[in-house]
């Protein structure tokens, strides 16, 4: 589906529902595609032809530069605010609820909600190009709406390494040795074929297994739709903050 801020394709290849995003500004999140990415994964998951979903973003640099800058110092108040957040908890709990293992391929450095959408999947691979950085304190803000996703998935005292020295790259290999990552390869050709391999097994595996190891995984997250929505306002309030808007100014400048 294209939209005025990037894209977002749904393909069915060989079984498995590939998602692929775009964003001209560095696979960047503004809400509207936000929303269609989550309802893509949503659509995903009750196709009875799609083993499992597969999430992607184009090119080879990012994999996903987090929130949409652009959007976020358009934000006039907190309803606004509330609402953009809410695209990423939109996203997290398509993930969550998809009775289908996530998959996500990422293919170079992710930031913020790039780092909670790779911490959401059931299942992540990762390349030596695969660093990770929760800026979200760099800009008067937190990880607030995607923290769930990633404590679950590293560890709280990790997950608060990336949130409080949120200047840092953390290394692919750090983010593998903590969990986020369930592969780790030297390049996109051997991350792909690891990806093909796992998804022609996934093709033979049983549908309703694979949906009870899913839930099983899931089922302490339960509170998640109204949890997110509550963190969604937490940074929708901040982010009409004077510092708020000053910090994601200097970045924008590049003077930070």
């Amino acid at each position: 589906m294209e939209t005025q801020e990037g894209t977002v394709e749904t393909t069915l290849k060989d079984g498995i529902a590939v998602i692929t995003f775009f964003h001209p500004r560095s696979n960047s999140l503004p809400g509207t595609l936000l929303n269609n990415l989550a309802k893509q994964i949503t659509e995903a998951g009750k196709n009875p032809e799609a083993s499992a979903i597969l999430l992607c973003s184009k090119g080879d640099k990012a994999f996903c530069a987090g929130a949409s800058f652009d959007e976020l110092v358009s934000i006039a108040d907190r309803a606004q605010g509330k609402e953009f957040f809410s695209g990423f908890a939109r996203v997290i709990n398509a993930m969550r609820k998809a009775p289908k293992f996530v998959l996500a391929r990422v293919q170079s450095k992710a930031v913020g909600g790039g780092v909670g959408i790779a911490c959401a999947a059931d299942y992540t691979f990762g390349t030596l190009d695969s660093a990770v950085k929760l800026s979200e304190l760099a800009i008067g803000i937190g990880p607030f709406v995607v923290g769930p996703a990633v404590e679950r998935k590293i560890g709280t005292a990790r997950f608060q390494q990336l949130a409080i020295n949120a200047n840092a790259w953390h290394s692919a290999e750090w983010a593998y040795h903590a969990g986020l990552y369930a592969e780790l390869h030297a390049d996109v050709n051997k991350m792909d074929e690891a990806i093909e391999a796992l998804c022609k097994n996934l093709r033979g595996s049983n549908p309703e297994a694979m949906a009870q190891i899913k839930a099983i995984g899931w089922e302490s997250c339960g509170h998640w739709d109204e949890l997110l929505t509550q963190r969604a306002l937490l940074s929708g309030t901040l982010v009409l903050s004077d510092f708020t808007r000053n910090a994601i100014a200097s970045f924008k400048s590049g003077s930070r």
